[in-house]
């Protein structure tokens, strides 16, 4: 088997994570492994090709993102603005029921819980967006058609950064408080976190704020445990392992694998795991989101 270290994407960055499954999500025959080193990194494992060349076969172009079923307007259905009445999600969703990237809207958006306006639920990786864009937007944003030289830049960690917000929920965009002005992205790594997100479709409690029961019901995203009290934050937690696994396989290790159970890690190949850190506004205007994140155990 063909295997591909790629230093770019280690454990502990949230969107390393999502971007090493994206992959293989992108790619049904890449598989993914961490490595055990103190911070382990993303290996992808081919069992023929060289893994980059597969990624650069099956990177997605214009002509699919503008087919995803999260744009803001498709044929026969409501638009999708940034708030999005439950009204123009059910008719989306009726449409877009066998299309092959319906899971675009299923880990974006749910209507399993729905505001006092009538508007429905987004993920904690669908953040508020300035100027009424959408997450859909921004993905257009920053896409493009990388080369095979430049997917490997990426992957060993020297990739070309742009100014950007990207998918807007990555902490480390953020720079130092005398550049407080730029944030800066890795449009590759971005836009693999996106296809991550395959694997998390959004939960609610089945809640309607408009009955005037479960007003602070919370939405749950696959990996986000639910918080203790109202006063503390969802956390997304995520592991990593060590055999070679597919799609499917990472799919079924994520319904199996307890965060708060370390003693039956090792059954399931997981050597380390870690939990979401909110980013801390710095004051009551400060819109800006972002997760990092601290290791469990």
């Amino acid at each position: 088997m063909n295997e591909l270290r790629c230093p770019g994407l280690p454990a502990s960055w949230v969107n390393a994570w999502l971007a090493a499954v994206g992959a293989t999500v992108l790619c049904p025959n890449l598989r993914l492994r961490w490595t055990e080193d103190g911070i382990p990194h993303a290996v992808l494992c081919a069992q023929t090709d060289d893994p980059v060349e597969i990624l650069a076969s099956s990177w997605p172009g214009r002509a699919t993102l503008d087919d995803m079923p999260i744009r803001r307007s498709w044929s026969g259905t409501d638009d999708l603005p940034r708030n999005v009445p439950v009204e123009a999600f059910a008719s989306r969703a009726v449409a877009v029921r066998s299309h092959r990237l319906s899971w675009t809207l299923s880990s974006t958006i749910t209507d399993l819980h729905v505001d006092d306006k009538g508007n429905v639920a987004h993920a904690p990786f669908d953040p508020p967006v300035p100027r009424g864009y959408v997450l859909h937007d921004r993905l257009l944003r920053l896409h493009s058609s990388p080369a095979v030289e430049d997917l490997r830049r990426t992957l060993e960690g020297t990739g070309e950064r742009i100014e950007s917000n990207g998918l807007g929920f990555d902490i480390a965009r953020m720079g130092a408080e005398a550049d407080e002005a730029s944030k800066w992205i890795d449009p590759i790594v971005e836009t693999l976190a996106f296809f991550g997100l395959a694997l998390l479709p959004v939960r609610g409690e089945g809640t309607d704020a408009r009955s005037g029961r479960g007003v602070r019901a919370s939405t749950i995203q696959r990996g986000w445990a639910k918080r203790d009290d109202r006063r503390s934050p969802p956390r997304f937690m995520w592991p990593a392992w060590s055999l070679p696994l597919d799609f499917a396989a990472i799919d079924a290790l994520l319904d199996l694998w307890r965060p708060d159970k370390m003693g039956e890690w090792p059954r399931f190949g997981i050597h380390g795991a870690w939990r979401s850190v909110g980013y801390a506004p710095k004051g009551t205007s400060d819109t800006t989101r972002g997760f990092g994140a601290e290791r469990i155990g």
